[in-house]
C-alpha cells in the first residue's frame, strides 16, 4: 500500500476526531464501514499509522460492542488494537474486562479415565501414561493463564470494575489450587507407576491419586460456578414487547401488537381481581403481506405474547401448509388436520399460504374444502375449542378472496384481528441488510449500502418481491462473491474478513450481448420508426437526468401503438424498445412478453380478469406486446374481450412506469380499438407506423439473413430477385424475405447433393439464380 499523503492524513485525523466525538456522545458511530476501509488502506509499517490504526480499531470495536455485538470479532479487533499499540489504555481496559470469558473451558482438559484394580498391568500402564500427559499439558497451559491473570490484576488501572477485579482474584486462587493439585496428582501417578514394576505394588499411591482426582473435580465445580451467572444472562430471553420493538420498521403493526399486548394484560389483571369474562376475545389472527414482510416472525411473537400473559399455556408454534393438511383419499384430510391441531394444543397453529387450501376450479377429489371444514369444527367444538389459536397467513388479494369464499372460516377471524404487513422501504431493507451482515461479522461501507439499494430496486418488480428474504440472499451472495473472488492466505490480516464493499454487490457480467442501439441501427429500412424510437429514448434519458438532479419532470408515457402489415418488424422493434428502456434505467428487466387474444380471454365469467392480471404480472419490468390487439373487441355481447381491456387500463394505471404496453395490428382496426375505451385511448400517446418493405429492402433482408449462416447470393441471383419481386404478390414482408432465403438454401442443397461427388466448400456457400427461382416457384404454389 502507498503511504498516506500528508493531506489525506490530516483529513483522516479530523474524521477520527468526529468519530471519537460520536462514540463519546452516542456510544457508537454510524460509519463503521468507512473506518474499516481506511484501516485496510493504511500502511501499518509506519509507526504513526500503527498508532492511528490502533485508535481506529478501538473506535470500531467499542461502537460494535455498544450496538450489541459481543462475538469474537470484537475481541479480535481489540486484540489487534493492542498489538499495534500495547499502551492503548481503552484496548487494555476492554480486554481486562472480557478476557476472563475466554477461560471458561480452561479446566476441561482435567478429565481422567478411571483406573480399575481389576485391570491388568499393561492396561494400568496405558492409563497412567494418559494421566501424565493430561497433567503435563494442563500445567503448561495453566502457567500461561496465571501470567495473563497476574498481568491484569497487577495492572489494576485497566480494570475499572471492582467486581471484575474480584473475579480475577478468585480465578487466580482457583487456578493456583488446580495447578497444585495437578502437580500432586502427577507426583502420585509417577509413584504409583514405579510401584507397578515389582511383583507387588502398594495401594497407598492409588488412594492418593483418587484423593487428588476428587479435589480436582471440586476445583472444576468452583471454576464453572464463576461462569454460571454469564450462562444465565445468555439464557435470559427478551420479552415479546422488547422483541417487537427491536424489529425494523412495521410501525403501524407494532402499535397494533402493543394494543393487543396491553388488552390481554388488562384482561389478565381483571380476571385475577375476580371479574367475570363470559365472552373471550378471539385469539385467531389473519396476517397478510408479501413474501419476507415478517408474517412467520409475528406469528411466533403472538404465541410468545399469549404465553407470557397466561392466555395460552405454551408458546410453541406448529407451522403447516396445504401439503401437510390435505390428503389424497377419503378420511386422510380429517386425520391430518386433527393431528396438526393436537400438536398445537396450548399454543398456535400457523398455516402459511392458507388460501391454497381452497383452489379455484377445485375438483371433486381435492379435499381442500374438507380441511377447512374440519379446522372450523375443531376450533369451535367442545374438545379443542379455545385451547389453541389459529393464525392464517398469505398474500393480501389471495387471502381476501379465500375468506370471502369461506363464510364459516371468516366468522372465526374478526376484522380487528386482521393485520396487514406492508412492504419494507429501501431504507428499512438496508438496515435489515446491515443487521444480517453484522450477524455474520461483516460491516457494510457507505458505497456497499448504495450498491445494495440498487440491487434491491432492481429486484422490486412485482408483488413477489421477497423483502427481507431478498435482502438476505443479496447479503449472502455478496459474502460468497467476496470469498470466492480473492485468494486468501492464513496469514492475511483479519481486517480483510470483516468488510463488504461496493464491488461485492456488483452482479457478474453476463455474456456479451449486442447493444440494442446497434440492433436498431442494423434493421433494414424503417427509418421513420428508428427516428421515433430514438426520440422517445432521448426523452426518457433527459427526464431521468432531471429527476436525478431534483428538477421537475414531465410524466413519461411510453405505451405505444405499432401499426403495419405482418412481417414489417413490429415484434423485433418491440424487443429492442424493451432493451433500450432497460439500458436507460426505466425498466428493471427489459424483457418482452408477446401475447394475443387467447392469452387473456377465458371461457367463463371472472376468469378473464384473473388471466389478464397474471399475464401482466409476467410482463412487469418489461414490455407487454399484444399482437392483433383489435381482436380483443368481440363481435358478440357475451364476449369477454371488454373485460380484458378494462383490466388492462386499471393495471396500466396501477403499475405506472413498471409496465410498458405495446398494441400492434392494422391501422384502421387499431383506431376502432382505441375509440372503444376512452381510458385506453388516453394512455397511448406514441404511434409508430411500419411501412411495407421495398423490393430493395427485401433483398437486403435476404442477404443479411443468409450472411448469418455464411450464405451469399450471386449477382445474377440478386438481379433475379429485384426483377421478379416487382411482379410478385408479396405476403408477409420481411417474413416472406426470410422464407424465400430459407427455401433457396434448401434448393441449393438439393442441387449440389444430387451430383455424384460432394460439392466443393466454395460452392456450398453460394446461392445461385436457379436456387432462388426454384424457391420462388415453391412459395408461389403454396
Amino acid at each position: 500500500m502507498e503511504r498516506l499523503l500528508q493531506q489525506e492524513r490530516e483529513q483522516l485525523v479530523q474524521k477520527v476526531q468526529i468519530w471519537e466525538q460520536e462514540l463519546q456522545e452516542r456510544g457508537y458511530t454510524e460509519n463503521e464501514g468507512d473506518i474499516l476501509k481506511y484501516l485496510q488502506n493504511m500502511d501499518l509499517k509506519e509507526a504513526n499509522n500503527r498508532l492511528l490504526a490502533s485508535q481506529l480499531l478501538t473506535i470500531l470495536a467499542l461502537s460494535a460492542f455498544s450496538k450489541g455485538k459481543k462475538g469474537s470479532v470484537v475481541l479480535n479487533w481489540i486484540e489487534k488494537a493492542k498489538e499495534l499499540n500495547p499502551a492503548n489504555t481503552r484496548a487494555n481496559e476492554f480486554l481486562a474486562a472480557y478476557e476472563w470469558k475466554k477461560s471458561k473451558y480452561l479446566l476441561e482438559p482435567l478429565t481422567f479415565p478411571p483406573i480399575r484394580e481389576t485391570d491388568n498391568r499393561q492396561a494400568k500402564k496405558q492409563t497412567i501414561e494418559i494421566y501424565k500427559d493430561i497433567c503435563g499439558q494442563f500445567l503448561t497451559i495453566a502457567e500461561e493463564a496465571i501470567e495473563k491473570i497476574t498481568y491484569y490484576t497487577q495492572s489494576a488501572k485497566y480494570i475499572t470494575n471492582a467486581d471484575t477485579l474480584d473475579l480475577y482474584e478468585k480465578m487466580k486462587d482457583i487456578l493456583e489450587e488446580a495447578i497444585k493439585e495437578s502437580a500432586s496428582l502427577l507426583k502420585a501417578t509417577n509413584e504409583y507407576d514405579s510401584s507397578l514394576v515389582g511383583t507387588f505394588h502398594t495401594a497407598v499411591h492409588l488412594d492418593e491419586m483418587k484423593q487428588h482426582l476428587s479435589a480436582i473435580e471440586e476445583i472444576k465445580r468452583q471454576w464453572s460456578a464463576l461462569f454460571m451467572e454469564e450462562v444465565e444472562d445468555n439464557k435470559e430471553e427478551n420479552s415479546s414487547l422488547e422483541e417487537l420493538n427491536n424489529m425494523i420498521g412495521l410501525e403501524a403493526v407494532k402499535r397494533k401488537l402493543n394494543d393487543f399486548y396491553q388488552f390481554f394484560k388488562y384482561q389478565k389483571i381483571r380476571k385475577e381481581k375476580g371479574f367475570q369474562t363470559k365472552d373471550e376475545v378471539s385469539l385467531n389472527m389473519i396476517l397478510t403481506g408479501n413474501p419476507g414482510t415478517g408474517k412467520t416472525t409475528l406469528a411466533r411473537l403472538f404465541a410468545k405474547i399469549y404465553h407470557e400473559l397466561h392466555v395460552l399455556p405454551g408458546k410453541e408454534v406448529v407451522e403447516v401448509d396445504r401439503s401437510q393438511l390435505v390428503g389424497s383419499y377419503v378420511g386422510q384430510t380429517e386425520e391430518n388436520v386433527r393431528k396438526a391441531v393436537e400438536r398445537a394444543l396450548g399454543g398456535v397453529l400457523f398455516i402459511d399460504e392458507a388460501y391454497n387450501l381452497k383452489r379455484e376450479g377445485q375438483s371433486g377429489n381435492d379435499y381442500g374444502q374438507t380441511a377447512i371444514d374440519t379446522l372450523v369444527s375443531l376450533m369451535t367444538g367442545n374438545e379443542y375449542g379455545g385451547k389453541f389459536a389459529v393464525i392464517l397467513a398469505g398474500y393480501p388479494d389471495e387471502m381476501r378472496q379465500f375468506l370471502d369464499a369461506n363464510p364459516g372460516l371468516r366468522s372465526r377471524f374478526p376484522m380487528s384481528n386482521h393485520i396487514s404487513l406492508p412492504d419494507y422501504s429501501n431504507e428499512e431493507l438496508i438496515m435489515i441488510g446491515e443487521m444480517m451482515a453484522s450477524d455474520n461479522d461483516y460491516i457494510l461501507t457507505d458505497e456497499a449500502k448504495i450498491a445494495l439499494e440498487e440491487r434491491i430496486e432492481k429486484e422490486r418488480v412485482d408483488d413477489s418481491f421477497g423483502n427481507a428474504r431478498t435482502v438476505r440472499h443479496l447479503i449472502l451472495d455478496a459474502i460468497f462473491q467476496k470469498g470466492s473472488s480473492q485468494p486468501v492466505e492464513e496469514k492475511d490480516d483479519i481486517l480483510q474478513f470483516s468488510l463488504l464493499d461496493k464491488h461485492d454487490f456488483l452482479q457478474p457480467e453476463s455474456e456479451f450481448k449486442e447493444d440494442p442501439e446497434q440492433k436498431l441501427t442494423g434493421l433494414v429500412g424503417l427509418e421513420n420508426v428508428k427516428d421515433e424510437v430514438r426520440s422517445i429514448i432521448s426523452f426518457v434519458k433527459m427526464q431521468k437526468l432531471r429527476r436525478d438532479h431534483g428538477l421537475p419532470v414531465i410524466p413519461i408515457q411510453l405505451h405505444s401503438v405499432f401499426t403495419g402489415n405482418p412481417g414489417t418488424g413490429k415484434t423485433t422493434v418491440a424487443k429492442i424498445y424493451a432493451e433500450l428502456l432497460k439500458n436507460c434505467g426505466l425498466l428493471k428487466r427489459g424483457h418482452l412478453i408477446v401475447t394475443s387474444r387467447a392469452d387473456f380471454v377465458a371461457g367463463y365469467v371472472g376468469q378473464t380478469a384473473i388471466k389478464t392480471k397474471r399475464k401482466i404480472k409476467d410482463a412487469l419490468g418489461g414490455v407487454l406486446f399484444i399482437d392483433e390487439a383489435y381482436s380483443l373487441l368481440g363481435q358478440s355481447s357475451g364476449d369477454f374481450g371488454k373485460e380484458v381491456i378494462d383490466t388492462l387500463v386499471d393495471e396500466m394505471t396501477k403499475h405506472n412506469e413498471n409496465l410498458v404496453v405495446v398494441l400492434a395490428g392494422y391501422p384502421n382496426e387499431m383506431n376502432l380499438l382505441l375509440e372503444s375505451n376512452p381510458g385506453l385511448q388516453s394512455r397511448f400517446k406514441k404511434f409508430l407506423h411500419f411501412e411495407d418493405y421495398s423490393i430493395e429492402e427485401l433483398l437486403q433482408i435476404m442477404k443479411l439473413y443468409g450472411k448469418q449462416f455464411d450464405f451469399h447470393l450471386t449477382k445474377e441471383a440478386e438481379q433475379f430477385v429485384l426483377s421478379e419481386l416487382r411482379n410478385h404478390v408479396i405476403d408477409g414482408n420481411g417474413r416472406f424475405a426470410t422464407n424465400l432465403m430459407n427455401e433457396a438454401i434448401q434448393a441449393q442443397a438439393r442441387r449440389l447433393i444430387s451430383h455424384a461427388s460432394l460439392p466443393k466448400l466454395e460452392e456450398a456457400i453460394v446461392i445461385e439464380k436457379e436456387d432462388v427461382e426454384t424457391a420462388l416457384g415453391k412459395l408461389s404454389k403454396e
